[in-house]
């Protein structure tokens, strides 16, 4: 279907791939993981043809379509936002335009009228008609309305243009389907519409997601970039993950065996050597020990920050009660007369579809929150009605959804830290940062130059020095790579504290949460005393349930 044979590309003395031979077999998902900046982007890229390695060669068989989510949002627009998915098939939009051409012209002449007639035969032959439905229920299952296609695309916020494009890349059905990202600015359901999709998909896929939820329920194989090459494994990431440890735990224990091995026949042979009666024993051993080789181990590029939260004085009883709160922005009524408790311990999970009020309800809280000598009212919001109680002992720390929006201030990322311990000890902050993955001369780096992964870290070092009791975060997962999310989900799960957070990522979801606190689009809202497995359980009931009742009734 599509293979890479030799490929090598460097960025001046950098080597990114060294002769990379890696082959994609049809009907297969692979799952292309690696750490940031291993280069998983650029193979992406060079698989498409729009980077150019230095050596080697990609092969697609004669006939495979390939196509890539495009990353541009401003490509299109001038266009609508259902224009922009029908122009993923290149040939019928092509068709398309010249048949409106013809059709909007006032009088057409005889050539004209059997050149019109020509593309419709053209474009019932492709089943246009049928995919141009097709393109409006794509945009649907990924959370367009209806009512939105007509929209010019610049009219459209990032998150939802990205929808769109997506949208286009699926229209375009090619054998070959690379995707950067997807899940970005996808909330839970239609991450879930999106792994039904493609699990039902006949072609290659070849996928790059942080999204480890997303990995393990679409992909057939995992194609792990490290080390200047692309390895391909059997499985879903996390039997990539349980298979490449054991492997690495076997090559230890090998090693050790040999290890002990080659020490006994040293000694034998140091031993026995000048001893007539066993020098040949020793020239035996000697020959045996030449033939033992250990195990090559080449450590990953993966790095695991080591993040841990730590009270540093435990909460009472009373953590928040949040009393009918409503928030509207002009006649949009985001929040309307939420009300709920917060226990001491309660790890509650935030969920929605976007646009619900998440963000707002996080900044409503935190807004509220009114400790001496806080600043943490700065990013929140006042609400428009009710309120919203903090316990007198809630130490609380809080992360924004935007977390440059704190990193703008002219300073290295030691004097950034710092700021909110004046009083720690310089080792203390420096083994903060260093926990972080900042060593050496990064911890000098400015904060305004940082990447979105390292912004999500350094914030999250301000956390884990503040040392609250209770935690809110909102979408705490955005620019991590996989091990990063891996660190925060166990950190979380293992913190003491009270943990109030949104996300779309169903991976931490379940591994953090014993509550759900789902927002409705019209305005209700669920609040669930359980984990998310459980909520999924008892959601599936009550549809079931719904559908039954509804049944009934039609019947009387």
């Amino acid at each position: 279907m599509i293979s890479a044979k030799e490929v090598t590309l460097k960025f001046g003395k950098k080597v990114l791939f060294d002769k990379v031979t890696v082959k994609f077999n049809p009907g297969y998902c692979y799952g292309l993981i690696g750490a940031n900046g291993a280069g998983k982007s650029t193979f992406m890229k060079i698989l498409a043809g729009q980077i150019k390695a230095d050596d080697g060669e990609i092969a697609v068989d004669r006939g495979v379509k390939v196509a890539m989510l495009k990353q541009d949002q401003y490509a299109f627009d001038e266009y609508t936002v259902l224009d922009t998915v029908l122009m993923g098939r290149e040939d019928l939009w092509k068709i398309q335009q010249e048949k409106d051409a013809l059709y909007a012209k006032p009088n057409m002449t005889h050539d004209e009228g059997i050149r019109a007639a020509e593309l419709e035969s053209q474009f019932g032959d492709m089943d246009g008609y049928a995919l141009t439905a097709g393109a409006g229920e794509l945009l649907e299952g990924l959370g367009v309305e209806t009512d939105k296609h007509d929209w010019k695309m610049k009219q459209l916020t990032g998150g939802w243009k990205v929808r769109v494009l997506l949208a286009q890349v699926l229209y375009a059905k090619p054998d070959v389907l690379l995707l950067d990202e997807p899940t970005n600015n996808l909330d839970i359901r239609t991450i879930d519409w999106l792994e039904d999709y493609l699990n039902g998909y006949d072609g290659t896929i070849i996928v790059i997601s942080h999204d480890r939820h997303f990995l393990n329920h679409i992909c057939t194989h995992i194609a792990d970039v490290d080390r200047e090459k692309v390895t391909v494994y059997s499985g879903n990431y996390d039997f990539f993950t349980q298979a490449s440890k054991q492997a690495l735990d076997s090559k230890v224990t090998e090693n050790a065996r040999k290890e002990k091995q080659i020490a006994e026949l040293k000694a034998f042979v140091a031993r026995f050597s000048a001893n007539a009666s066993k020098s040949a024993q020793a020239t035996s051993r000697a020959r045996l020990l030449e033939k033992i080789e250990l195990e090559t181990i080449i450590p990953s590029t993966r790095q695991y920050p080591r993040l841990f939260f730590k009270e540093k004085q435990p909460a009472g009883k009373d953590i928040l009660n949040v009393k009918s709160i409503s928030k509207a922005y002009g006649d949009l009524k985001v929040l309307k007369k939420i009300s709920f408790i917060v226990g001491n311990g309660d790890k509650i999970a935030v969920i929605g579809p976007n646009g619900v009020g998440k963000t707002t309800l996080i900044k409503c809280l935190v807004g509220s929150y009114q400790a001496e000598g806080s600043t943490l009212a700065q990013w929140g919001l006042k609400m428009d009605e009710g309120q919203a109680l903090w316990g007198s002992t809630v130490r609380l720390s809080s992360m924004p959804q935007d977390v440059k929006e704190e990193l703008v201030r002219d300073m290295t990322a030691l004097e950034w830290l710092r700021q909110f311990d004046p009083l720690a000890e310089g080792q203390v902050i420096r083994g903060m940062l260093g926990r972080m993955l900042f060593s050496g001369e990064e911890q000098d780096k400015n904060v305004k130059v940082l990447s979105g992964g390292e912004c999500q870290r350094m914030v999250l070092s301000r956390l884990m020095l503040e040392g609250g009791n209770v935690l809110i975060m909102d979408e705490p997962t955005n620019h991590m790579d996989l091990e990063s999310i891996e660190s925060l989900s166990t950190a979380l799960a293992e913190f003491t504290g009270t943990v109030l957070f949104s996300s779309h990522d169903q991976d931490l979801i379940g591994k953090v949460a014993n509550r759900i606190l789902e927002l409705k689009m019209d305005g209700t809202f669920v609040d669930f005393k359980g984990s998310y497995a459980e909520y999924e359980e008892w959601t599936a009931a009550e549809a079931k349930r719904a559908k039954e009742a509804a049944k009934s009734g039609s019947k009387k």
